[in-house]
């Protein structure tokens, strides 16, 4: 993966390099490198297939992670790309015209993070959440209990059992 960096810096600012595994690197690379970078990977180092394309939400540092993970098939290996984007109004270019899977992901992305990706076909319509008014339900802000006590309607005669305590008695009911 030393080797691929390498060859990849002679061509493109690139960011760290964290090499998972002799298989699996992943490389930061700022968003006005990575539609080059995508295409020099796809036509010249033979990363052909996009296996997936996720998000997590850096709440801390206010900031989303995209990460683009690429496979080679002849060697063997994979590829991610991150790519850091300001948590608030947060876009990105769309990439469904190098991968049409890419639009799939995406359209997730801007429901789930609210994450846009102007350009992208259909990334407007509902997808997973239909019918949803809420706000995007993986962002780390998003308060479940509340949108749950909000829009649920509670049940009477429920139980309601601490998780951790209730697996250690399932697990071990000799020592509960």
């Amino acid at each position: 993966m030393q080797e691929l960096y390498s060859r990849l810096q002679d061509h493109f600012t690139l960011g760290e390099l964290t090499v998972q595994r002799p298989n699996l690197a992943f490389i930061t690379v700022d968003r006005t490198q990575l539609r080059g970078l995508l295409l020099h990977l796809r036509d010249v180092e033979g990363f052909a297939h996009m296996v997936l394309l996720t998000a997590v939400d850096w709440i801390e540092d206010n900031k989303f992670q995209l990460t683009y993970l690429l496979h080679n098939r002849g060697e063997a290996c994979d590829v991610g790309l991150r790519v850091m984007l300001p948590r608030d109004a947060a876009s990105m270019d769309s990439i469904h015209d190098i991968w049409p899977t890419a639009e799939t992901y995406q359209r997730e992305l801007r429901e789930m993070f609210g994450i846009d990706f102007p350009d992208s076909p259909g990334v407007m319509e509902e997808f997973i959440l239909e019918g949803w008014a809420g706000p995007p339900p993986y962002r780390r802000d998003f308060d479940t209990k509340k949108f749950s006590e909000e829009n649920f309607v509670h049940r009477p005669g429920r139980e309601t059992r601490d998780p951790a305590e209730h697996m250690k008695e399932q697990l071990y009911p000799d020592r509960a």
